[in-house]
C-alpha cells in the first residue's frame, strides 16, 4: 500500500518536541520535521509515555481516516505510515509513526483559522457563522460529517488552517490534517474493545462546532447535504489493506463498525434533510 512503509526505517536522527496541549486532550504527542532539497517533511508519534513508551495508536487512525476521506471524496493531508527506529531522550524506539509533506505552495502563508477568526470575525459572529460567510460551508459541511463518523475528539481552532498567498490575494483552508485522536484512540488494550459502544456520542472539542459531533451535524445547511457522499459499503479486507498486524485485529472489526454505523447514523440524516430540501 502507498500509504504504508514496512522496512524499517532509521530514524533515530530526529529531534522530537511535544505539540500544542490540546484543552481536555490527555495524552502526550511528539513531532518532529526535516528538510529534504527544501521542503519539510513532517513526522508525528502517537500517545508517548515516559516509561512505559509508544502506548497510542492514533498513527493508524490517521490512515484509516484518510482512507475513509478518500471513499468520500474529502481532500485531506496525505500520511504515510511508517515502521521507524526512533530514539527520545536517549531512549530507543521501534514504532509506527506518521510522515507528511508541507502542503503549501511557493509563496503561501499558513495562519490557524482560530487567529484568522479572531482578526476578521464581524462583532460576536460565532466561528460556524464567520466560515458560511468567508464562502467554506462546503468544506466545514464535510468536515463536521468526517468527525462524526470517526468521532474526533480534538478539531481545535489551529487543527484548521488558512493558507494565503499576499502575491495573488489569494485564501484557502488547508486540506483536513490531524485526525489521529479519533476512532479507539483511548483503547490502548484490546480487552477494553469488549462492549465498546460505538454509536456513542462522547464529549469533543470543535472549533466551528461544539462538544457533540452528533449536535454539530444540525449546524450543516441544508443546502450542502446534497454534497455529502458517503460510502454505500466499508469491505474489511480493502479497507484495512496493509494494516494486519500493525494492531490487535480485534481492533479493525471494532473500527469497521463504528464507521459502518456512524455512516449510516448520517446517511439518515442525509436524506431526510435532502427530501425535505
Amino acid at each position: 500500500m502507498k500509504d504504508i512503509i514496512r522496512n524499517v526505517t532509521d530514524l533515530k536522527y530526529l529531534k522530537w518536541s511535544k505539540t500544542r496541549s490540546s484543552s481536555g486532550t490527555a495524552g502526550t504527542f511528539l513531532k518532529s520535521y526535516e528538510v529534504k532539497n527544501g521542503r519539510k517533511i513532517y513526522y508525528k508519534l502517537s500517545d508517548y509515555d515516559p516509561v512505559k513508551g509508544i502506548v497510542g495508536h492514533e498513527c493508524v487512525n490517521e490512515i484509516i481516516a484518510g482512507r475513509l476521506m478518500d471513499l468520500m471524496g474529502v481532500e485531506h493531508l496525505a500520511y504515510t505510515l511508517v515502521h521507524a527506529d526512533i530514539e527520545i531522550e536517549g531512549r530507543e524506539y521501534r514504532t509506527w509513526l506518521c510522515r507528511s509533506e508541507d502542503f503549501k505552495s511557493p509563496g503561501e502563508s499558513k495562519i490557524t483559522l482560530e487567529e484568522y477568526y479572531e482578526t476578521q470575525r464581524l462583532g460576536k459572529e460565532r466561528p460556524m457563522e464567520f466560515c458560511l460567510r468567508m464562502g467554506w460551508a462546503g468544506y466545514v459541511s464535510k468536515m463536521l460529517v468526517v468527525d462524526h463518523i470517526i468521532l474526533n475528539r480534538d478539531r481545535h481552532g489551529a487543527n484548521i488552517e488558512v493558507l494565503r498567498d499576499k502575491r495573488k490575494k489569494g485564501i484557502r483552508l488547508f486540506p483536513l490534517f490531524d485526525q489521529g485522536l479519533s476512532l479507539l484512540c483511548r483503547v490502548h488494550e484490546p480487552d477494553g474493545l469488549e462492549n465498546y459502544d460505538v454509536m456513542e456520542d462522547k464529549q469533543v472539542q470543535s472549533f466551528v462546532g461544539g462538544r457533540s459531533t452528533r449536535e454539530n451535524l444540525d449546524l450543516i445547511p441544508g443546502s450542502e447535504w446534497t454534497g455529502i457522499s458517503l460510502p454505500e459499503r466499508i469491505d474489511r479486507d480493502t479497507f484495512f489493506e496493509g494494516l494486519s498486524g500493525i494492531l490487535d485485529e480485534r481492533y479493525y472489526d471494532v473500527i469497521r463498525e463504528m464507521i459502518t454505523g456512524r455512516i449510516e447514523y448520517v446517511r439518515s440524516i442525509r436524506d431526510s434533510r435532502c427530501i425535505n430540501e
